[in-house]
């Protein structure tokens, strides 16, 4: 590398995003806009009505309410500037901003496969052992569960964003991408990034693959379980507990482990933000409608809200 790239210092990124033809990022815009405005007023609609409904004061629904108000960070966090940048003239970031872009978003992403592997083990218990769920599963037990999710995702963002934001960057500044996260902006750096790839690797395995082991497990479990129920009605309530969260599970693991356990050299860049999409605009979108339409109590709830509010 030549002295004079040696000596600058990058002090912004520049996004290239998903398409730089006008009219396709005009179509874009709106859409991405309307998919934001959906996550977030889906999500609010979950909460509040989780909160209002005195049936809805269980475990299950404690940690849905911490996906759902997640899934409001976690998508505020890049469509915003996604958004800014496909109508805007200047598609930059100033390092410090990217640099906490990228933390938080990874925090996000992080709690999130943590929480789902939590609510996995609280359908577990549920199904498994019914008659000491309220003593297992105490409110001590769920803010626990919920603040380890959060915190050992935090810190956990934190080592790999220092690990990453120490490397030199000194050009180029372009981001095949249209917000920070680490895979492209590790490419940008003009030293080895064998080490830090390493570290990421490591805290995908425990933060991603660990949960994700624990979801596979608690339902194996529960299909054991299910099977030798003698009730037909009850193998059917058993599951349909869970299908909504199975359905979220398949959703945001499927992407997230194509995106973080595979060897970056062998990646698809194109391929890769289209995977982003999915895991940062789309199933935070879906989640809600998932819940709301595959869960009866939610579904319920819904209905008596809204007939009390027309009353």
């Amino acid at each position: 590398m030549d002295a004079k790239k040696m000596n600058f210092t990058v002090t912004e990124f520049v996004f290239l995003g998903l398409s730089s033809e006008p009219n396709t990022q005009l179509m874009l815009f709106i859409m991405f806009l309307l998919f934001y405005l959906l996550t977030v007023a889906g999500n609010i609609i979950i909460i509040t009505i989780i909160q209002i409904e005195p049936h809805l004061q269980t475990p299950m629904y404690f940690f849905l309410t911490n996906l759902s108000f997640l899934d409001i960070c976690y998508t505020s966090t890049n469509v915003p500037q996604m958004l800014s940048n496909m109508v805007g003239k200047k598609k930059t970031i100033p390092f410090s901003s990217c640099a906490i872009q990228m933390y938080f978003s990874l925090s996000f992403g992080m709690i999130e496969c943590v929480l789902l592997g939590v609510m996995a083990y609280d359908r577990y218990v549920a199904i498994c052992h019914p008659l000491h769920y309220t003593v297992i599963m105490d409110r001590n037990t769920c803010i626990q569960l919920a603040g380890v999710s959060w915190c050992s995702s935090f810190l956990s963002s934190m080592v790999i964003n220092v690990l990453a934001l120490s490397l030199p960057y000194c050009g180029p500044n372009v981001l095949n991408h249209f917000f920070c996260e680490v895979p492209s902006v590790l490419r940008l750096a003009c030293t080895d990034t064998s080490f830090t790839e390493l570290v990421v690797f490591v805290f995908s395995i425990i933060i991603v693959f660990i949960p994700f082991l624990l979801i596979v497990v608690s339902y194996m479990r529960i299909l054991l379980s299910v099977l030798r129920m003698q009730s037909a009605s009850g193998r059917y309530k058993a599951l349909s507990t869970c299908a909504s969260h199975l359905t979220v599970v398949a959703l945001f693991y499927g992407t997230a482990i194509f995106m973080y356990m595979r060897p970056q050299s062998k990646s698809s860049r194109a391929g890769g933000k289209v995977i982003a999409v999915f895991y940062t605009v789309v199933t935070p979108m879906l989640n809600p409608l998932i819940y709301s339409l595959r869960n009866q109590d939610v579904k319920g709830a819904l209905r008596r809200a809204i007939v009390k509010r027309s009353t």
